[in-house]
């Protein structure tokens, strides 16, 4: 049966009318991706008024173009941009996103990104090995004689934020709270956020925010050999970070450091659960450990979208002018399906060697958190699938109605 894209193709213009709540495109939006690789990789969604682009090519440039910034009030005020001011029942949220590397551009970014960055290159990370093999262990172990368990909370969950809580230093207590700050946090970047959650995700931000100012004061008074005390110490060009840099940077990292990663996890568990595939095949050694992996993150990528704000008026080729203050939309899980850049790219393929996928963006604002995110990825699936040898899924999993953090409800599994 020929597939139904759950949108609306104009017949004179490259524009696409797109419900994102729509089960059809929310539960399998590779189905919808492949009809606009074939139609329509540059297209003008209709209901988020803005330009959206799908191929590898685009994507990849784009992400990489300095024309284009995470936001513009660096080089341009709200006035001259006909912006809105911002309001007041967002206060905290602004305030803990003000200073996020996700958000900032050169040279603010730069500076506090050169400071970060240190912690998570790849020597730094490898060093890590040895408590996350051991965490992953102990995680199975509270449940392996129970015969089942939900995997996104019992697993998925815990590791990251446990690994992140104790790179920064925070009391491994803190965990859940943690975990739960984040979640109604992250909130706010789903389409059209109600009242109620923006009203949330600011109560989450002023508590979390003034946790982190209390961490902060007992670090300065108690330094430790952690990256909260290194980031309080650093000193950089005569320069130290102030409080609210300081917050950002720690909330960025704890929010960043676990919420995709818990995603990827259940994704992959699922797609080689649902694929049939041999987890001995599949992590039979590290080369093919590492193969498995970026096949997940591509073909089962948690993060689907990333937007850019053009800083100048900027025309591409094939005549599409996007004007200053204007916002694109880069569509991460639809370029690493594009079928020119990637052989049959909606098979799970484990041993295909074709180039880097862009689960993590590309240019200055790679996602930092990757070599930890691959790491914990090549430890906790093996050990995973090794440790329990008849996994399998109880009932195929529910998918979040959240395009943007493409995730599952719960991933239940039995042994």
């Amino acid at each position: 049966m020929p597939f139904d894209p759950p949108f609306r193709l104009a017949a004179d213009h490259p524009s696409v009318s797109l419900d994102l709540h729509d089960p059809r495109f929310f539960t399998d939006p590779w189905a919808s991706y492949a009809a606009l690789h074939a139609q329509a990789p540059r297209f003008f969604w209709e209901e988020e008024g803005k330009w959206f682009f799908a191929s590898y090519a685009d994507v990849n440039a784009l992400l990489r173009d300095r024309r284009f910034g995470r936001q513009i009030l660096h080089v341009a005020s709200r006035q001259e941009l006909g912006l809105p001011e911002p309001q007041p029942h967002l206060a905290d949220f602004d305030r803990i996103e003000s200073f996020s590397l996700l958000e900032l551009e050169p040279p603010a970014h730069t500076r506090l990104r050169t400071l970060v960055n240190r912690a998570f290159v790849s020597r730094q990370i490898d060093r890590l090995t040895p408590r996350i093999t051991a965490l992953s262990h102990a995680l199975i172990d509270g449940f392996a004689d129970k015969g089942e368990t939900e995997l996104l909370t019992s697993y998925a969950e815990v590791i990251p934020v446990t690994i992140i809580a104790e790179m920064l230093g925070v009391p491994q207590e803190a965990a859940p709270r943690l975990l739960d700050w984040s979640h109604r946090m992250v909130r706010m970047y789903m389409a059209r956020p109600t009242r109620e959650t923006e009203d949330d995700a600011n109560q989450a931000s002023a508590d979390f925010g003034a946790y982190l100012a209390d961490i902060i004061d007992w670090k300065r008074k108690n330094p430790a050999d952690d990256l909260l005390t290194q980031m309080i110490t650093a000193d950089r060009d005569g320069q130290t970070l102030s409080e609210e840099e300081l917050i950002s940077t720690a909330a960025l990292l704890l929010n960043a450091g676990h919420e995709a990663t818990v995603h990827q996890i259940g994704n992959a568990v699922a797609l080689i659960l649902s694929q049939g595939a041999d987890p001995a095949a599949l992590f039979a050694d590290d080369r093919a450990t590492t193969l498995t992996v970026e096949e997940c993150l591509r073909r089962a990528a948690p993060l689907h979208l990333f937007q850019r704000i053009a800083l100048e008026d900027v025309t591409l080729d094939g005549g599409i002018t996007i004007k200053r203050g204007e916002r694109i939309g880069l569509l991460l899980g639809a370029a690493n399906v594009d079928p020119t850049r990637f052989t049959d790219p909606m098979a799970f393929r484990p041993t295909r060697d074709e180039g880097a996928n862009l689960s993590f963006g590309a240019g200055i604002h790679f996602c930092i958190g990757a070599p930890l995110a691959r790491l914990e990825l090549k430890i906790s699936l093996p050990i995973l699938f090794q440790h329990l040898p008849n996994l399998r899924l109880k009932a195929m999993p529910e998918v979040k109605d959240s395009f943007h953090f493409h995730g599952l409800e719960r991933v239940e599994l039995v042994w």
